[in-house]
């Protein structure tokens, strides 16, 4: 593991060709859950060390339901990323959510059907993290506060309703996803975090408006062709954004996301099965070190 916190990004496998990256670098890594969606590169912004991962592949080649977050996260922890910025691709549920603006989700609401698949624990070690506020505020604030700052019209705080895909939303699941109140529906972002926090990593998103799903019946319901569309100004806003918050991203990590294993293991440290901790031990290193 790299000695210094490094920042993760995950997002598509444009975002590497950011302005000011230098000391490019790519990491083919093996992970005890399998392969992760592609190599990461690695790179110097604004002096800090980070990590971009492509989320679908270099090509766009995973669909949602196939991604192996497991694999990712474990992959971003074994680089010592101690903090993660998302970048996807929502369709708005509210309507004063259009495209092309920005969303800093601080909510999930959980409609997956592979949640085994969103822990890393089991086998032996048995813990419940603590996910009440699933997204880091700290950093949160940074990338509004960044976006704002660069003109971009920003909405911090809502509800990102995962759903599994690949298919897009009925208009009566849409609707319903409306009144329950939620905000922006994606079908990627609530595995990365769920793992995120286990692996005491803090991370918050930006997601990026594409549409309104197919709510707005005056309008064309969402399709490929209608999210690519505005993609690349999204991916453009992106850049920039991410740019600017890292500067402002702490060099230690001493938030509360941090140290969320603490209260979380119930299997007495004697009893961990060390095939279970030898899967795990980028993620329980310092509980190791005891």
């Amino acid at each position: 593991m790299n000695s210094q916190p490094a920042i993760g990004i995950i997002g598509g496998s444009g975002l590497y060709e950011i302005d000011g990256l230098t000391c490019l670098s790519e990491h083919t890594l093996n992970t005890p859950f399998g392969p992760p969606s592609d190599s990461l590169v690695g790179g110097v912004l604004s002096g800090r060390q980070v990590y971009f991962l492509p989320r679908h592949g270099r090509g766009h080649r995973i669909l949602p339901h196939e991604l192996n977050h497991r694999a990712n996260i474990w992959a971003l922890r074994s680089l010592n990323i101690r903090w993660i910025i998302c970048v996807t691709a929502v369709g708005s549920l509210q309507e004063q959510y259009a495209p092309e603006h920005i969303v800093c989700p601080s909510q999930f609401y959980d409609r997956t059907s592979r949640r085994t698949d969103h822990t890393f624990f089991g086998n032996g070690i048995a813990a419940h993290i603590g996910f009440a506020d699933p997204i880091s505020v700290g950093l949160r604030g940074i990338l509004a506060g960044t976006a704002r700052e660069l003109g971009y019209t920003v909405h911090d705080g809502g509800t990102y309703v995962n759903m599994d895909g690949p298919a897009f939303s009925t208009r009566a699941e849409s609707e319903s996803y409306r009144h329950l109140g939620f905000d922006v529906i994606g079908m990627t972002n609530l595995g990365e975090a769920k793992l995120a926090r286990e692996a005491e990593i803090a991370l918050a998103t930006l997601a990026m408006i594409t549409d309104y799903d197919c709510w707005k019946v005056e309008e064309e319901p969402v399709s490929a062709q209608s999210v690519i569309s505005h993609l690349h100004h999204n991916a453009a806003a992106a850049k920039r954004i991410i740019a600017g918050a890292v500067t402002r991203i702490p060099a230690e990590p001493n938030w509360p996301e941090h140290a969320a294993l603490d209260n979380a293991i119930m299997t007495a440290r004697p009893l961990w099965p060390e095939a279970a901790v030898a899967k795990l031990t980028p993620i329980l290193q310092r509980f190791l070190a005891n």
